[in-house]
């Protein structure tokens, strides 16, 4: 599952949206990742002409199942990265910010060990 950082980040913030006001919306994701909403329009159909994504009459967005997968994987990363930061000593906006750079890149037996430090 091959697929550029930049549309992890929109699916990742489609899912974050989603739990965070129970729908997301192409406005909301430019607010949430500081870019521009013709930015977001691109994006959001390129990830609906590659099956990551769903839109509704109203403009709603929804994950598909692969791009659920992929958004879930991110976000879980992204999670508990911050907190091991945080574990670490870094303070949360910087643990957060720090988190959102590494979860593209570690490897997943990198990601599995730091996982198995936290519980």
């Amino acid at each position: 599952m091959q697929i550029h950082e930049s549309a992890e980040d929109y699916l990742e913030a489609i899912l974050m949206l989603k739990e965070e006001k129970g729908y997301s919306r192409s406005v909301d994701i430019a607010t949430k990742l500081g870019v521009t909403k013709p930015s977001v329009s691109v994006a959001m159909k390129q990830l609906r002409e590659n099956g990551y994504i769903t839109m509704d009459a109203e403009n709603l967005l929804y994950l598909t199942e692969k791009g659920y997968a992929i958004a879930s994987r991110i976000y879980e990363r992204h999670r508990v990265l911050t907190q091991y930061l945080i574990k670490l000593g870094v303070d949360p906006e910087t643990a957060k910010e720090d988190a959102c750079k590494m979860e593209h890149d570690i490897s997943e037996a990198t990601f599995d060990a730091i996982k198995c430090q936290l519980t």
